[in-house]
């Protein structure tokens, strides 16, 4: 297989296609909506908390069994049906309409598959292993989750927000190099690795003050 190109898709807004109703289906749709998504269910039955976000109007729910015109003004597939046979019409017809679309119980017959991901805020780490081993992302995703804990997302939103302050009064680009580069250095990252955010806080302004005097 050859390698796979990451990307980072803006889903707000965006139609997608959950084929299925377990649990499985539920997990996709949930970060989905996390994503901003519009989601779409399609499945005979569907669990209660799948039914509990219809009832919410979070989600739309057509019960029945998948059908191609399901695909219409579709964006983004996702055929988590309890049927192998289900899924393969999904990949099928995906494939056919140049559709964005991933088979969860066989990573073939999509064109796309979703990695193990650490959140933080705006700060996203995804794992993959190629579909070979989700096992193995799994466990790695957990280590970084103990790694790369709540302050960095924190960290983050003070960083961006500083750096376009940068961006804006700071001319001289090897100095506005080196500021960035300061912003993130070893240190400052051993302390968030410590949930020391405080400290963190002074040094991105001391660094910012010192190199704008």
């Amino acid at each position: 297989m050859s390698r796979r190109y990451f990307i980072s898709l803006n889903l707000t807004g965006k139609t997608c296609l959950v084929v299925g109703g377990g649990q499985v289906a539920e997990r996709k749709v949930r970060s989905l909506l996390e994503c901003g998504a519009c989601v779409v269910v399609v499945s005979p039955s569907i669990t209660p908390g799948l039914a509990k976000l219809a009832e919410e109007d979070k989600l739309v729910y057509r019960q029945g069994y998948y059908r191609v015109s399901d695909l219409s003004g579709v964006f983004l597939v996702i055929g988590a049906a309890n049927r192998e046979e289900v899924n393969r019409q999904v990949a099928d017809d995906c494939a056919v309409r140049n559709l964005i679309v991933n088979i969860v119980d066989d990573q073939t017959k999509g064109n796309f598959f979703v990695p193990a991901v650490v959140r933080r805020g705006e700060l996203s780490i995804a794992v993959s292993t190629g579909g070979k081993s989700p096992m193995l992302a799994r466990k790695i995703r957990e280590d970084l989750e103990k790694t790369y804990g709540a302050p960095f997302g924190e960290f983050l939103e003070l960083l961006g927000d500083l750096r376009q302050e940068v961006i804006r009064n700071v001319a001289d680009q090897d100095l506005k190099r080196e500021l960035l580069e300061n912003m993130v250095d070893s240190e400052i990252l051993s302390l968030l690795k410590e949930g020391c955010i405080e400290r963190v806080k002074e040094r991105l302004r001391s660094a910012y003050r010192g190199g704008r005097s």
